[in-house]
């Protein structure tokens, strides 16, 4: 994990505009919220079975995640990277294919990201550009 430093942390929007605004630059709801908090997801590179994401969460101060007018604020931003295998699927369940299952369980759910301040930079030019939605 590589936390990112911006100037989206601690501000507040409500979750149905903003989730409208940041679904339209490609980010969703990430898989892990609940009516308390949530983050926004968006895929920055994918290479070789090898993917960074870049992670927005959040807190519901007011009303819950699956209310419109929910009142959110942002927390610290971050990138985490997941490696899963890539290569022939020998799994009974699946025919055989030279892809990577989608489906599957990271090999790394949190790998090691490699040129820390490249995809610092990234990340945080990703989130400012989100900012201006605020």
């Amino acid at each position: 994990m590589l936390k990112l430093q911006t100037s989206l942390e601690g501000k507040r929007a409500r979750y149905g505009d903003i989730q409208e605004l940041f679904s339209k630059d490609g980010y969703e709801l990430g898989g892990n919220w609940d009516f308390e908090k949530g983050s926004f997801d968006s895929v920055l590179n994918r290479e070789e079975g090898e993917t960074i994401y870049l992670r927005i969460p959040f807190a519901v101060e007011e009303g819950r995640l699956d209310d419109h007018a929910a009142t959110i604020a942002f927390q610290t931003p971050y990138l985490i990277k997941h490696v899963v295998n890539v290569g022939l699927d020998h799994d009974e369940s699946s025919l055989l294919t030279a892809t990577f299952n989608q489906f599957q369980e990271p090999v790394d759910p949190d790998g090691q990201i490699h040129d820390k301040t490249k995809w610092a930079e990234i990340g945080e030019q990703a989130v400012e550009q989100l900012s201006n939605y605020l």
